[in-house]
């Protein structure tokens, strides 16, 4: 393995090693360190690098002599740390959730679109106690006595979308560090949860669901110096709190790679320089290290998993023990947890299917700007994709223009599982509400629209774990949907009503507001005028 090469990744054999730990389980097993693992490392000569790491690199130095935390050969410390979320934050957005639904709603004469099924025209849904009931075409959904009747001719009525790459709820104005909750301080946070650091009042909700983003996967942020950034949840778009919301509240372990590009440039617009000479074996040294930090972190993971099963009175260890819903359980794969891994570049990606087969994970990737180049591999090895953003720049010079907005249907023809979501940054967090646009941009660049629409709905359920609840209109699941005047994708579609847990929501919201206030103001003015003509 000491000769393995960047080349190698962008092969169609790329080489991993496999293997046990059992110098790290006898070491906590023991109580005594161990230095180094039997298992070889992935990448110990790795070529590539993160300028970025380089940047923020301080110090290294040996992790400390405690049992728990035997496993890490070296520990990396970063100058530059993720941002860390303050108490304050900005003013809670005035809409009040309504109750629960109290009366059954049974809505006539539209055309349902269910997602998972066949379209239905002039179609009957019935919702009650917030889930849905009954739906059909009209004779096969009888009236309800006591129920409130909604009459929806000539409009369309489609599952809420789910946002599912987001710092939604986490970020509220992105230069206020107060109001940014997406990261912790430190490398390694396997144990940080995002469900509890959900803002409920953040005003970007209402923002949002107004287009008809009602759900949304809430995941933190890996930072410039962050390995492992914690676990996201799905929440749905309305709740008095984060337990309110919570429709999921630990979906998937997120982890960063770094860049292992060796081309850089000043923009996007630049032309790349090789980076060569000392500084780029210094950015290979940086790589190297901090991917073999992260491969330490899941081989010691992995080894206090199998000490805990085979000797539940071992001492407890807050972050290890979140790791462990990542590992396969005998007879229990249904309920491993995914491990959400960001990579866009094809050395990335390769990394990342090397890393899950090593350490038997249940692998998600995260970006996959790069994923065509490999769509076969990620086929057959069933690893689903959630594309980080249509509307963005192609990820080479060289690259097609439209490169970002045909993958999708590329994804889709290889037979990879996917899902379009959007960039996922603090930044993009005001923007969700974009998401059905980024579909329709998938749509007319060769992507079937049945399967746009799945791919903000169904799929991200699917993907998510959250299928029996969200991303189709069907019997038993969340009564979450919207009543639209046409396609969705359109952007001259408007969103006309939104339901949560059966209950309607106002569609106002902080923009809707600004308008109305201005509107004022311009009309004020414009009386003002005409009276000083008279």
């Amino acid at each position: 393995m000491k000769n393995n090469t960047l080349a190698m990744l962008f092969s169609e054999n790329a080489p991993f090693s496999k293997g046990g730990s059992e110098g790290i389980e006898r070491g906590i097993l023991s109580g005594k360190r161990v230095a180094e693992t039997t298992n070889p490392p992935l990448s110990p000569f790795f070529k590539g690098g993160s300028p970025l790491a380089r940047q923020s690199l301080t110090t290294e130095c040996r992790s400390p002599a405690t049992a728990l935390f035997s496993a890490l050969s070296c520990a990396v410390f970063f100058a530059a740390f993720a941002v860390s979320g303050g108490s304050g934050v900005a003013l809670a957005n005035p809409n009040i959730p309504p109750p629960p639904q109290s009366k059954p709603l049974l809505i006539t004469g539209a055309t349902l679109h269910t997602i998972s099924g066949d379209v239905i025209s002039n179609g009957r849904m019935l919702v009650d106690k917030g889930r849905i009931v009954a739906i059909g075409a009209a004779s096969a959904v009888p009236d309800t006595a006591n129920a409130t009747v909604l009459s929806l001719a000539g409009k369309h009525v489609y599952p809420g979308f789910i946002a599912a790459n987001t710092t939604l709820g986490l970020v509220e104005v992105q230069s206020v560090r107060a109001t940014v909750d997406s990261a912790e301080v430190g490398t390694f946070n396997p144990n940080s949860r995002a469900l509890v650091a959900v803002n409920a009042d953040s005003e970007l909700i209402p923002v949002t669901r107004a287009n008809g983003v009602l759900a949304a996967l809430a995941a933190p942020r890996p930072g410039a110096a962050s390995l492992i950034a914690g676990t996201s949840a799905v929440i749905q778009l309305d709740g008095w709190n984060w337990e309110d919301m919570g429709v999921a509240a630990e979906v998937g372990l997120h982890i960063s790679l770094p860049s292992m590009r060796t081309n850089l440039s000043s923009s996007v617009f630049a032309p790349p320089t090789a980076v060569t000479g000392s500084a780029r074996d210094e950015m290979e040294r940086l790589t190297n290290q901090r991917l073999r930090a992260l491969e330490d972190v899941f081989e010691a993971a992995g080894a206090y998993h199998r000490t805990r099963d085979a000797e539940p009175a071992t001492p407890i260890d807050m972050r290890w023990e979140a790791m462990r819903p990542v590992f396969l359980n005998a007879g229990a794969a249904d309920k491993q947890r995914p491990v959400f891994v960001y990579a866009d570049e094809l050395p990335q990606i390769r990394y990342a299917l090397a890393f899950a087969e090593r350490f038997n994970l249940k692998l998600v990737v995260i970006g996959g700007q790069d994923a065509w180049r490999i769509a076969s591999l990620l086929a057959e090895r069933k690893v689903p994709v959630i594309i980080g953003s249509v509307h963005r720049l192609p990820l080479r010079r060289d690259d097609d223009v439209d490169a970002p907005f045909k993958l999708a249907a590329t994804l889709h023809a290889a037979g990879v599982r996917f899902a379009i979501a959007r960039g996922g940054s603090t930044f993009d967090a005001a923007m969700e509400r974009s998401l059905p646009y980024e579909a329709g941009t998938a749509a007319a660049y060769g992507l079937p629209r049945a399967e746009a629409l799945k791919a903000i709905t169904l799929y991200p359920a699917q993907i998510l774990g959250v299928a029996d609840k969200l991303g189709s209109l069907e019997v038993g699941k969340l009564a979450n949907f919207f009543v639209s005047d046409g396609d969705p994708l359109d952007i001259r579609t408007n969103v006309e009503r939104i339901y949560i847990g059966g209950r309607e929501l106002p569609l106002e919201d902080k923009q809707t507001r600004l308008n109305k206030k201005y509107e004022q103001k311009y009309q004020q003015l414009d009386a003002k005028r005409a009276g000083s003509t008279k």
